[in-house]
């Protein structure tokens, strides 16, 4: 991301991560001080701070976490053993999670849950024992199912990170495109 102030920002920019789900194109990117004061020049800083708005464009990249699984974090919402609010940490690639699915280890009753907010799912039908995920994981205009087996223990905790054993690294595809003089790219 990058501010089209020339004069405050430099050309380079900052990478963000975005955890929030917008349905539209008519929103704000709301950054914390640190990542704002990162698209300025060198010395310009406090001067882009004072701006508090600035025009801005983007492009998606992939996101890289070295070392690092897909982990579930269990959101402090959560009520066992009635409802389950989760949120996913470290997804890699260039990738979005379109569906989430859990089920008890072992078993192939598979309950549906439900996107609650940005990279947050929840259900009320939470079963019981360790839970075992099964996602739908989109790179453009593909998509794929990712089983996460053995995610959160029976007795899972509110609060607590939970390693899938699962790394997504995919990056979008390209949609085709009609070039100029007839071919397709």
């Amino acid at each position: 991301m990058r501010c089209k102030n020339t004069t405050l920002c430099s050309r380079k920019g900052t990478k963000v991560v975005l955890t929030g789900l917008n349905r539209n194109n008519q929103t704000d990117f709301v950054l914390s001080s640190k990542a704002f004061m990162a698209m300025a020049k060198k010395g310009m800083a406090r001067d882009i701070l004072k701006l508090g708005i600035a025009d801005v464009e983007y492009k998606r990249v992939p996101c890289q976490y070295k070392n690092q699984n897909l982990s579930v974090r269990v959101e402090e919402t959560s009520q066992k053993p009635q409802y389950l609010a989760i949120k996913f940490l470290y997804q890699g690639g260039q990738t979005d999670i379109v569906a989430v699915d859990v089920a008890q280890v072992g078993s192939s009753n598979w309950r549906f849950m439900s996107r609650n907010s940005g990279a947050v799912w929840d259900t009320s039908r939470v079963p019981v024992g360790p839970l075992q995920f099964r996602l739908v994981v989109t790179a453009g205009y593909d998509g794929k199912w990712v089983w996460a087996q053995k995610v959160l223990p029976a007795e899972w905790k509110v609060g607590v990170i939970y390693d899938s054993g699962v790394q997504i690294s995919e990056i979008a595809q390209e949609g085709c495109s009609k070039c100029e003089d007839g071919d397709w790219k």
